[in-house]
């Protein structure tokens, strides 16, 4: 059983794009669906990257009162 459930069912396609774009920042090309090919480093560095933008996105609403 999986546990990386979307707990806002809206927000998928929003994530899959963002997911693609973090992809692409760090040189690793995705196709849509599954990309099980992936090497552990390049999936890593996929979720290492999306960390990072939502924590600088965190900082800068902090920053902006939000």
């Amino acid at each position: 059983m999986s546990s990386n459930k979307i707990v806002v069912p809206e927000a998928k396609e929003a994530l899959e794009q963002f997911k693609m774009e973090a992809a692409s920042e760090v040189g690793v090309n995705l196709k849509q669906g599954y990309n099980g090919e992936l090497t552990s480093r390049q999936a890593g560095s996929i979720g290492g990257q999306m960390v990072k933008k939502m924590i600088e996105k965190y900082e800068n609403d902090l920053k902006a009162g939000k």
